[in-house]
């Protein structure tokens, strides 16, 4: 297939278009390699799929609504792959108007060019963040979520209905992936595991939030894009049954679904961080601080309707996961 990757030089879409270019497909990677981060690792990830057979860049914001339709009317993709957003809870309170911008102004973009370019199929990036305030674990798809306590959990619960009002007016197949806590080899420079290893590896402290308490359904990276890729060949359908007098969140009278793509095995932050202790050889000076606004203390996916439209439950642990980051993160950066 022709497919669209957007956010195609990120963390997730690096890997996404890795794995489709590797069983055939054509990718169009579409980026606008902006500095939220180190951009030097951004245009790396990038030279490995400019050296493939199949790969297309386009350098440009969703938020540019123009170079956003020659794209699509140029390229004509079968399918989309919306991974190109403003990312980072703490980052939305510093800076609100950039998740406004991006995840917003930039996903109708999306929505209205998947419309009239008869897209077959929309697969957009959401969230495990819009669980907010809920405190029922496992968190499920059917779960409402209406409390959502940070602006950027905010976006991405809005483009969810977003998506539903297209999948309703216009019959365009969406699904939303609520994505849990991704870690892996090529990671964001701002996450958690990330800034550990290169703080333990300089003898430097790290800022361990709620005190370690709190516990994350890490996600290995290879288990997130094997998920999409399933989720991404079996386009959104109505659902037969779904009625209005007691609607189910996840589902549709529309082409329209959620799921969450979760490790289903959430890991306290102080036994995450030993294990990385344990693969650098090397034991962290802990800067143990209060929980941040915006944060959740736990997150924790019921991946059930995962396991039961696709097939598919990610496995890795963070044990092996680890390790593999860390192997990649002393050749790349070499130390």
């Amino acid at each position: 297939m022709k497919i669209l990757v957007t956010g195609s030089a990120g963390f997730i879409g690096a890997a996404l278009s890795q794995r489709l270019l590797e069983r055939g497909d054509q990718v169009i990677g579409y980026d606008n390699l902006n500095d939220y981060y180190d951009v030097t690792l951004k245009m790396a990830r990038l030279a490995r799929l400019q050296a493939q057979a199949g790969f297309t860049e386009v350098r440009a914001n969703l938020e540019d609504r123009a170079a956003l339709n020659e794209t699509f009317s140029q390229h004509r993709p079968q399918r989309v792959v919306n991974l190109a957003a403003q990312a980072g809870v703490r980052y939305s309170i510093q800076n609100p108007h950039a998740y406004i911008e991006s995840n917003l102004v930039g996903f109708i973009n999306v929505l209205e060019a998947c419309r009239h370019h008869a897209v077959e199929h929309l697969v957009y990036a959401s969230s495990s963040s819009v669980y907010g305030a809920n405190t029922r674990q496992p968190f499920s798809v059917h779960d409402n979520v209406d409390h959502p306590v940070s602006l950027y959990a905010a976006t991405k619960k809005a483009n969810e209905l977003m998506a539903h009002s297209y999948s309703h007016l216009y019959d365009l197949p969406t699904t939303g992936l609520r994505f849990f806590t991704v870690y892996g080899p090529w990671g964001r420079p701002d996450m958690a595991l990330f800034l550990f290893t290169r703080n333990i590896l300089a003898g430097q402290p790290i800022d361990v939030f709620n005190y370690g308490r709190h516990r994350r359904d890490f996600t290995y990276i290879d288990d997130i894009v094997e998920g999409v890729i399933r989720v991404l060949d079996q386009v959104a359908m109505p659902h037969s049954s779904w009625s209005g007098d007691a609607p189910d969140s996840a589902t549709s009278h529309a082409p329209y679904r959620l799921y969450n793509i979760g490790n289903h095995r959430p890991v306290e932050l102080l036994r995450y961080i030993e294990v990385l202790e344990q693969c650098l050889d090397r034991v962290a000076i802990k800067n143990l601080l209060p929980m941040q606004p915006g944060d959740v203390p736990d997150t924790y996916a019921d991946i059930a309707a995962l396991e039961r439209d696709v097939g598919y439950r990610p496995a890795t642990p963070v044990e092996e996961g680890i390790a593999r980051f860390v192997a990649w993160y002393r050749e790349y950066y070499r130390v």
